[in-house]
């Protein structure tokens, strides 16, 4: 009865909580949205491996036997036999930290897990109101204020007891207490640090168990206390929990296949949801415009977009009142970020984060993980991003956020030359390749209002007159003397596309007439660039696409890239049914090129297709182009198998009054 009691009070508590990540719209039910994250155990003896926080353990969760994999494995025993009364869950924020707390109360609550318990206790350490003085019996009666149960009572059997403390580091006093003042008397008022240090010290319910969950900046003092614990960390999505998360959040099978072939074709985005929040991010981006356009194929959000939205959403309950402060920090952080990006160096020493003015508790964690290191080991920090892709955004941001004329980093040793890091990117340092297209999206007005508006920050637009000048004269170096001026590098279409200003491409190609590519693999979102850049292209009189395949399905999934549609079985259903269903729901490959080419100010005459791999399927597009593209006087499909009913299709739109064509090979 106490244990039904507790329970209900908890699930009507847990259903009040707010959901990390709330989106515009009404949230569906936690479960259907839960999608397992993958997590490393260990117990203390082994933390700190050196390639992370944690490190990547032995004992990992992730895959295959369900929602449930993640949290069942908190409190499940260790290799020595062990079950773990004191578990430390630690994430960077955005990882799933709280959520992964959510869902262990619910299955609780359900009955489902961790029915070893009798009371679950969670304490929200970000929200909640403490007192400067209480015992642990106060704290039981501020969690659940409801109880018919007397707190005293609760407290007697230890072993059915779990403490929760999310968020443990914003409670923000010191884990240095002496000995002699903690507490073992459960209904003793004491200071709250000597009954929170009485807890961790396991002076005070030795038998009840622990759960906490921490920032890896914060893992370091937190782990002196401690004593016989187990480490999780949340290393984040795998890549079919990433594609499962799509399906999961979008109620549309349909829309979810769209929005996972868009952030798929995309390998900055699709490395970047490894992040949970930022999966999330994208999807409330990507549902935003299937809402509005009803066409994800006219996405206007490149990756530049959905970054800044994701820090956004990250800083939004930081305080506004100076932002000062966050500038000058983000200054000190680009800077950083970009010194790592030249020197190929991603793990940072604690004397040059204390050297930068890195070392704010309050902005810190949501930048950089630390990585602690053994017992025993001599005591020295190191920090990385939290991605790779995420230094590379704020390396490009050094480059264009505006520091009033201070000096940008206290090591000085770093020039904000945009073009010495342009022409270094074109000469041999194609790393440098995801920090270029950053910068473009970064100075697009779009951007410019949205940093200064959301987050705070002053981005300069002074680059996008040496970004013009250097995309124009690039290609102009490619081009043979006495030959037409050709674009053959996919990057620069992916350069504007991040941009997404008409006026912009409109300058950038003026003075280009020829588009060339060879043996490249497009995928949807190359594609969404390309046709992006067509239609703002007014003087392109040839494309020649040699080689060149169209892909609109997952890479990993797709054996043929001719081949618009073979579907895998999914979740339920016939596969071949579902083959099916996919097949009359996808466009056909060619489709977005031969949408662009179609523009009405086109001056297209030459297409050429050759040994793209094009099936009867495409016939139909092509047959709409030369009926409705006078100006195409010739059309090449060499090694194409069109087949007798894709040859007719064409002949279609040969037969029509507007097709001028002249020649077809």
């Amino acid at each position: 009865e106490h244990r039904q009691d507790s329970r209900e009070h908890m699930v009507r508590e847990s259903r009040r909580d707010r959901e990390l990540g709330a989106c515009p719209r009404e949230s569906p039910s936690f479960h259907s949205r839960f999608t397992t994250l993958t997590i490393t155990r260990e117990p203390r003896s082994r933390h700190g491996a050196k390639d992370g926080a944690v490190g990547t353990g032995q004992e990992c969760a992730s895959a295959g036997s369900g929602a449930a994999t993640a949290t069942t494995a908190l409190f499940e025993p260790g290799g020595d036999g062990q079950t773990p009364q004191v578990v430390v869950l630690v994430g960077a924020p955005g990882m799933g930290k709280t959520t992964m707390v959510r869902k262990v109360m619910v299955e609780w609550g359900e009955g489902t897990l961790h029915t070893q318990f009798d009371f679950v206790f969670c304490i929200d350490c970000k929200a909640i109101v403490l007192p400067m003085e209480a015992s642990v019996a106060d704290l039981v009666s501020r969690c659940c204020p409801g109880l018919r149960v007397p707190a005293g009572k609760i407290l007697d059997d230890q072993k059915k007891i779990l403490f929760i403390f999310d968020g443990f580091e914003a409670l923000g006093f010191s884990l240095v207490q002496p000995e002699a003042e903690l507490s073992s008397d459960p209904r003793e008022v004491k200071p709250l640090e000597l009954t929170l240090m009485s807890l961790l010290k396991k002076t005070l319910l030795p038998e009840a168990s622990l759960l906490i969950t921490v920032r890896p900046t914060a893992l370091g003092s937190l782990r002196r206390c401690l004593k016989g614990e187990y480490y999780v960390e949340i290393l984040g999505f795998s890549a079919a929990r990433r594609k499962e998360y799509f399906h999961r959040y979008f109620e549309n099978p349909g829309k979810a296949d769209v929005a996972f072939r868009f952030v798929r074709g995309n390998e900055i985005l699709y490395s970047l949801c490894v992040i949970p929040v930022m999966s999330w991010t994208i999807c409330t981006i990507l549902e935003q415009e299937l809402c509005g356009k009803k066409n994800l194929l006219e996405c206007s959000k490149a990756t530049t977009g959905m970054v800044m939205f994701y820090l956004s959403h990250l800083l939004k309950h930081r305080d506004r009142d100076n932002p000062q402060v966050l500038q000058q920090f983000l200054l000190q952080l680009c800077s950083l970020a970009a010194e790592g990006i030249w020197k190929h160096k991603v793990l940072f020493e604690e004397k040059e984060i204390k050297d930068c003015g890195l070392d704010q508790p309050g902005l810190l964690p949501f930048f950089l993980n630390e990585r602690i290191p053994r017992e025993g080991e001599e005591h020295w920090s190191v920090y990385a991003f939290t991605h790779l892709h995420l230094q590379e955004f704020f390396a490009a941001m050094f480059y264009v956020l505006e520091d009033d004329g201070e000096p940008v980093s206290s090591l000085g040793r770093l020039e904000k030359d945009v073009n010495k890091l342009l022409e270094s990117y074109n000469e041999s340092r194609k790393d440098l390749n995801v920090t270029v297209r950053f910068l473009f999206g970064l100075v697009s007005q779009k951007s410019i209002e949205y940093m200064d508006k959301t987050i705070g920050c002053r981005i300069s637009s002074r680059a996008r007159e040496e970004l013009l000048e250097w995309l124009q004269g690039r290609h102009r170096g490619l081009s043979h003397p006495g030959q037409a001026l050709k674009v053959s590098e996919m990057d620069t279409f992916h350069f504007l596309f991040e941009m997404n200003e008409k006026s912009f491409a409109q300058s950038a190609l003026s003075h280009f007439t020829d588009l060339d590519l060879q043996d490249t693999k497009l995928t949807l979102y190359d594609q969404m660039a390309l046709s992006f850049c067509i239609q703002h292209w007014a003087g392109l009189g040839s494309v020649t696409l040699q080689g060149c395949s169209f892909h609109w399905r997952d890479p990993e999934a797709e054996l043929d890239a001719s081949v618009p549609c073979s579907g895998d079985s999914g979740t339920g259903g016939h596969p071949g049914a579902l083959a099916v269903r996919r097949r009359e729901e996808l466009p056909c490959p060619i489709h977005l090129l031969c949408r662009a080419l179609r523009h009405r100010d086109s001056a297209l005459q030459v297409l050429r297709l050759q040994w793209c791999r094009l099936s009867e399927g495409c016939c139909a597009e092509l047959a709409a182009l030369l009926a409705e593209h006078p100006g195409l006087a010739q059309l090449e499909l060499a090694d194409s198998s069109l087949g007798d009913s894709g040859v007719r299709l064409l002949c279609e739109g040969l037969r029509t009054p507007g097709c001028r064509l002249r020649v077809l090979r």
